[in-house]
């Protein structure tokens, strides 16, 4: 089934995301009869085929590091039920029965609040002393508006990059007592993003990061997928990323899946499975 005539189900703007993770089981895998195993990988290979006719908008597989699961797929399109048609595909084939989901997670792309127009991009030079009707204001004014296109669109319609260390964690802003990020005025907010965000920038070339919401959708409230060149860049990151007061201060998180991107056909070679 698919919704591409209900558009009710497609975002004003934007993309649905799914992160989703499962482990084979071996047991099963070995019930198998050799004629379902080789048409269960093929099944699996024509499943998760990029350029497949089912195929939703974004796809990456990876290959998850320790138990929590052996591969990951993310998800990216405006139908959610080409999502969820791709997870039940995978469940309906041949290796259904020797696949577990262990996890998933639901969210959206979107452009944060704490994302600058071009206005207030102007209005912060002006706070940090910039005049605006200097050169330098000018200029990095210009440069702002020939970006801010670009990065709205990565946030909504992201490419995803080939780099070949992933990671992905849900998180939450805290609401206790004295720690209560959604008490803070907006301008005390925007600040404090405004500081995490330099920090992540010092590994601009090294790390790249998505945020999706998953305010009303899933159990947390973001969803953090970063990719890294290398894989101490994403400890790197993170380490770095905690002593902002935006983090240290104001952040909850839930549990991190590592993994390495990849292909269909890799993940059923390090898997064993069969072949």
């Amino acid at each position: 089934m698919s919704s591409a005539d209900d558009v009710s189900l497609f975002p004003a703007e934007g993309w649905h995301c799914r992160h989703l993770y499962y482990r084979f089981n071996r047991r099963a895998l070995r019930d198998l009869a050799p004629g379902e195993l080789v048409a269960g990988r093929e099944q699996f290979l024509a499943v998760l085929a990029p350029d497949g006719p089912h195929a939703p908008a974004r796809l990456q597989p990876s290959i998850v590091a320790g138990h929590k699961a052996d591969f990951s797929l993310m998800l990216l399109d405006p139908d959610p039920l080409k999502l969820d048609g791709l997870h039940q595909r995978l469940l309906a084939s041949p290796l259904g029965p020797a696949l577990e989901t262990t996890y998933s997670y639901v969210s959206m792309t979107e452009v944060s609040e704490y994302v600058p127009t071009v206005e207030q991009y102007g209005a912060r030079l002006v706070e940090e002393g910039e005049d605006p009707n200097g050169a330098a204001y000018q200029a990095k004014l210009k440069a702002y508006t020939s970006r801010e296109e670009m990065m709205r669109r990565q946030r909504l319609t992201p490419d995803l990059p080939p780099w070949p260390n992933t990671c992905f964690y849900p998180m939450n802003k805290k609401r206790k007592v004295g720690e209560n990020w959604f008490t803070l005025p907006f301008a005390e907010r925007n600040k404090l993003m405004a500081e995490h965000g330099r920090s992540g920038m010092k590994f601009g070339g090294r790390v790249t990061q998505l945020i999706t919401v998953s305010v009303g959708l899933d159990d947390w409230e973001w969803g953090v997928t970063l990719w890294a060149r290398k894989p101490e860049f994403l400890k790197e990151i993170v380490y770095t990323m905690r002593f902002d007061e935006a983090s240290a201060r104001y952040a909850e998180f839930g549990p991190f899946y590592t993994s390495f991107v990849t292909t269909a056909e890799k993940i059923l070679e390090h898997c064993q499975v069969g072949g």
